[in-house]
């Protein structure tokens, strides 16, 4: 029965090592791209709260709504 769980008996296979390998290699790679894309993507935040139309607007200098 535990042949039958297990599989066989003789370690574990060299096709899910192989699998389980590229797997977690992947995983490091997309890990790495979601750090890169974050990095990116907070330096375009950044550059875009300089550039905001928001930004530049004056209050102080704002003209009456017409009635």
């Amino acid at each position: 029965m535990a042949k039958a769980l297990l599989g066989y008996v003789g370690g574990p296979d060299p096709r899910m090592l192989s699998e389980m390998r590229r797997l977690q290699q992947r995983v490091l790679d997309l890990e790495n791209e979601l750090i890169k894309l974050q990095a990116e993507n907070d330096a375009l935040a950044a550059v875009a709260d300089e550039h905001s139309l928001l930004n530049s607007i004056d209050l102080d200098q704002r003209e009456p709504a017409l009635t």
